[in-house]
């Protein structure tokens, strides 16, 4: 089924945290750039596209490879929603072309997700009865064990057994770490989310599953980067 796959990657030129967060350079290229060489790389994807407000953003996107859809001022505040981003990026390219049956969503700020990563969450997908994928990882402290605060007084977030339990006796617990989104587009387009059941689970290493929003996140990344030998000029 190759080349049955649009990728979607959302990157605004905002950003409070670190400034100019997606076009960063981060062991020799621009942070974009990672999620776009996984992208043109996945014998699945078909086209890379880029939706961004920024003019830095489109120039870099562009010489990298990927195509790029101008996102409207409304779409790009802090509080613009990545599901409307998305709409907004496939009703574009529907005014051009054909939809694919699949888009995939990747984040810039999950660089360390390449095209392996990629493939294979994309081959499990179409060759499943699944709607949907999305990648996962693990966490580091299980919620059944957090507190809450009402009132100034602690009470258990989920009950007072499980406080005291041993983690293995707890339900397994995963998180999405906003690296891979896939499913049709026609179902995204009539549930506008990116949750659509029976969702298949793409488990990534923590290591891999980082999520650059601060310096700290940079540093951790060009560490892990060169620990694992990741490091080329491209």
């Amino acid at each position: 089924m190759s080349g049955s796959v649009i990728a979607i990657i959302t990157a605004r030129g905002g950003s409070k945290g670190v400034l100019k967060k997606n076009i960063r350079m981060l062991s020799g290229k621009p942070l974009i750039a990672y999620s776009i060489v996984a992208a043109l790389e996945c014998p699945y994807v078909s086209r890379c596209l880029v939706t961004t407000d920024d003019p830095e953003i489109k120039q870099i996107s562009l010489k990298w490879g990927a195509e790029v859809i101008d996102r409207p001022e409304e779409l790009s505040t802090d509080i613009s929603l990545s599901q409307d981003v998305v709409r907004h990026a496939l009703e574009a390219i529907r005014k051009e072309s054909e939809l694919p049956e699949y888009f995939v969503l990747l984040q810039p700020t999950s660089p360390l997700r390449n095209a392996t990563h990629l493939r294979e969450c994309l081959e499990s997908l179409l060759n499943s009865n699944n709607l949907s994928a999305m990648s996962v990882t693990g966490i580091e402290h299980h919620p059944y064990k957090c507190l809450i605060m009402e009132h100034g007084n602690l009470y258990p977030f989920h009950d007072v057994d499980s406080l005291d339990k041993p983690r293995q006796l707890l339900p397994q617990i995963y998180r999405p770490n906003g690296a891979i989104y896939a499913l049709k587009c026609a179902d995204f387009l009539s549930c506008n989310t990116f949750y659509v059941p029976p969702v298949m689970p793409y488990y990534m290493d923590q290591q891999f599953s980082i999520d650059i929003d601060t310096e700290i996140d940079f540093v951790l990344a060009e560490q892990i980067i060169m620990s694992l030998n990741l490091h080329k000029s491209e």
